[in-house]
């Protein structure tokens, strides 16, 4: 039976009168890449920040790797924390702090490793992301938006987790610059047997990286399933979403292994069909 890294059950989040969720239920498996998808308002980074612990649901429950975030003793949910890693949105580093510093304050914070073996940990973690040794000495405000996401995700894998949450990856990078970010997370993945939760609104990000997609509306999940399931559910949104303009150049080059080639579905050609 494959293990379930993230179990949501039942969960409602309700902020005042509103409902942002109601009876959310998803897994994620371990090794799956689970993309969080839908409209602005939607719940996805609220969801997103409740499956690492950091906001409580107004009921349900939240497990992650077998323990309920929420019913458990601080000590074992910090404990818990050690073992994944979060990037978010806009990075998140500390400006006060040079990149190795900000690299290694996870490793320092366990209190039990010395100094030299720390900033071997970091300059390997550095290198692992592409972040020459030669940048360990900088602020946040002297790199570039592509190096301070590096360095976000290298701090993000310091304590070598087993599960790591992805918020907007590729937000604010120019498309060549999101491209090679967006196989270094896969490269990645691969190599550390990562399992992923991720939030995003990037389609190329999606398509590349995922291999299960929730899609939110309305307070609801209304499909959980392969890209190949998601994009042939007949809801509004999932068709604005997907088949829009926007959506069939990024599901372009997968077209015909969705069995989308067929009713008039497939994307126009330059010049016309």
């Amino acid at each position: 039976m494959t293990e379930q890294v993230v179990e949501v059950n039942g969960l409602w989040t309700r902020f005042g009168r509103h409902a942002v969720h109601r009876g959310i239920d998803v897994s994620v498996a371990r090794g799956d890449v689970l993309s969080l998808v839908g409209g602005s308002g939607s719940g996805k980074t609220t969801l997103l920040r409740q499956m690492m612990g950091l906001e409580r649901p107004s009921r349900g429950s939240v497990r992650v790797l077998g323990v309920d975030l929420h019913d458990c003793d601080p000590l074992v949910l910090r404990q818990l924390r050690n073992r994944w890693g979060v990037l978010f949105q806009e990075g998140a580093l500390f400006s006060a702090l040079t990149v190795f510093e900000n690299v290694a304050l996870p490793l320092e914070e366990l209190h039990a490793l010395d100094e030299e073996l720390i900033r071997e940990l970091v300059m390997m973690k550095l290198d692992m992301v592409g972040i020459e040794a030669r940048h360990a000495r900088k602020v946040p405000a002297e790199l570039s938006g592509g190096m301070v996401k590096r360095v976000a995700l290298a701090r993000s894998l310091a304590l070598e987790p087993e599960l790591l949450f992805l918020d907007e990856p590729t937000a604010g990078l120019d498309p060549d610059r999101s491209e090679s970010f967006v196989r270094l997370i896969e490269q990645l993945r691969h190599e550390l047997n990562l399992t992923v939760v991720m939030v995003t609104h990037d389609l190329d990000t999606l398509v590349a990286l995922s291999n299960r997609i929730a899609v939110l509306f309305d307070g609801r999940l209304v499909v959980v399933g392969t890209l190949r399931e998601v994009v042939h559910s007949q809801h509004p949104f999932i068709v604005n979403f997907f088949l829009g303009e926007r959506g069939r150049r990024a599901l372009e080059a997968v077209w015909d292994t969705l069995g989308m080639g067929e009713a008039g579905m497939r994307p126009a050609t330059q010049g016309g069909a």
